[in-house]
């Protein structure tokens, strides 16, 4: 660190905050931010809101408009209630991927908080968000909020149409299985803002002109030939209509949006809604690490160059330095405070470790990563990282051998056969690469999620949906839940649904029925 200059030079003194405090040291925060690290952002809207206002926040899943559901308001009295005894504190900070990308500054926060709250959001999540490819492929940052305005309106003008009762439970039943409702590979079509909001006020107005409900519920089946109903089909019959069906579906919600002989038209416009919304949180769920490495990592650089500059004082820096290693620090495994690694630590310090290959790289650095060791250009590095990396395959490219080692990992091999763990990999040159690959593997949404999928409905009879699981590792479904979860289905298919788990070597197991 350097010597600071004169008190006039700082940016603020003092704990409190006002807004031209704030706006001086936004622009101080955004000239490090464009022009020295080069970042490309959404313009920022920067909200300081209250305590109550983060914890509501916090109850409808970080968004500013959000339609009404029970659950939200559960999670809400739950939560004020903890962080009034004193049992749980707030986010200082919550940003919304959005443009503006939207900033909520907790007003409690000192001026110092604020200061890095802001370096850390506005502008560290704020590149993330624009630039990964996850996100510019999945998401849509401009019609996000006006989507959700629709949302929240339609919802609403169902409960007052249909009665908060039928509302509710088809909510319920989407809920349950949101986690199923996204499109895993394939693209997503790019609409500009103007075309998806006409065609969500098309298709509406077409279900409430066009809608029949005698014909909904007595016509038969398109996707059944008339000569075939009441006869077993054959194989190639079967394949036939499989594939008009788009079968086999893992977006459980979109086959019941389109195919449920129960739903009517606003039903399905709710199952579209839910489904938008997890597909729109989904790149979160693969960039958790990444995300929040990046934010930690452009706050701090942000600090410690404004300190370089004179611009904070010496107090302040300490503030700021206290907050940033209670936020990145990761607690042994016998730790009682211990609840697995740390997104924010791991993230961060593979950041600054790919900064310190770049600049000062060793033997064993410069053999692991040719690529880029030495070459002092770290802000291309990361730049590029940030941007065509998820979670998973960030860690199988660029965690090194000396941040293993750095957080003592190992491998434990769990045999359900075996009282005892195995290690398998320790620090050798064989454990590195093995040892890498696990963690990456944790971080695969596709491998930790259980991989379930529509197989077939027999639409020629009493209408069941078959549905399959297929194990990974041996690791079965939990019955209890499972059943749970199909009561819900069944609520949205409206006939029974049929549950079998497959293991490795294809041999089937009835889950519920």
């Amino acid at each position: 660190m350097t010597k600071n200059k004169k008190r006039k030079d700082f940016l603020f003194e003092g704990a409190e905050w006002d807004f031209e405090k704030l706006k001086r040291t936004y622009d101080a925060i955004s000239e490090i931010a464009l022009n020295d690290l080069g970042l490309d952002v959404y313009p920022n809207q920067l909200e300081v809101v209250s305590a109550e206002q983060m914890l509501d926040a916090y109850a409808s899943v970080g968004m500013p408009l959000m339609f009404k559901y029970w659950a939200y308001g559960k999670h809400f009295a739950q939560q004020e209630e903890m962080y009034r005894r004193g049992r749980m504190g707030l986010a200082y900070e919550m940003v919304i991927n959005s443009n503006p990308c939207i900033s909520y500054n907790m007003e409690e926060n000192t001026m110092a908080l604020q200061t890095l709250v802001m370096a850390h959001a506005a502008f560290g999540h704020n590149h993330f968000f624009k630039n990964n490819q996850l996100f510019k492929e999945w998401t849509d940052a401009e019609f996000i909020l006006d989507y959700l305005s629709y949302a929240k309106d339609f919802v609403a003008r169902c409960e007052e149409k249909y009665g908060a009762d039928a509302v509710e439970e088809l909510l319920d039943a989407a809920h349950a299985l949101q986690r199923y409702g996204v499109f895993r590979y394939s693209r997503h079509q790019e609409l500009s803002k103007k075309e998806v909001k006409k065609r969500n006020e098309d298709r509406l107005r077409d279900k409430e002109q066009s809608y029949d409900e005698i014909f909904e519920r007595t016509a038969p089946n398109i996707f059944v030939e008339e000569d075939d109903e009441n006869v077993s089909l054959s194989k190639e019959q079967q394949k036939k209509r499989k594939k008009k069906l788009g079968l086999p579906e893992e977006n459980l919600l979109y086959f019941l949006e389109k195919n449920s002989p129960v739903l009517i038209g606003w039903q399905r416009e709710i199952l579209s809604i839910m489904r938008h919304l997890a597909q729109y949180f989904y790149p979160q769920k693969q960039t958790k690490m990444m995300n929040e490495g990046c934010a930690c990592f452009v706050h701090y650089y942000i600090i410690n160059a404004l300190y370089d500059k004179g611009l904070l004082s010496d107090g302040t820096m300490l503030e700021i330095l206290k907050h940033h290693s209670n936020v990145v620090l990761q607690f042994d495994y016998d730790d009682r405070r211990y609840s697995g690694l740390n997104p924010y630590a791991l993230g961060f310090h593979m950041m600054m470790d790919i900064k310190r290959i770049c600049e000062d790289p060793t033997d064993e650095d410069r053999e692991w990563f040719p690529t880029f060791a030495g070459s002092d250009d770290w802000r291309s590095v990361l730049k590029d990282a940030w941007s065509n990396y998820r979670d998973e395959s960030f860690i199988r490219q660029f965690l090194s051998p000396h941040l293993i080692r750095h957080f003592k990992f190992f491998e434990l091999y769990d045999d359900s056969e075996d009282d005892e763990y195995e290690v398998t990999d320790i620090h050798d040159e064989k454990g590195y690469r093995r040892i890498r690959n696990t963690l990456a593997q944790m971080y695969d949404i596709s491998h930790a999620d259980p991989n379930i999928q529509i197989v077939d409905v027999d639409l020629t009879g009493d209408r069941e949906l078959c549905l399959e699981h297929k194990m990974r590792d041996d690791m079965i479904l939990d019955v209890k839940t499972a059943a749970e979860v199909n009561k819900h289905l069944s609520i949205l298919w409206g006939y029974d649904v049929y549950l079998t788990s497959v293991d490795e070597d294809g041999t089937e197991e009835v889950i519920y029925d």
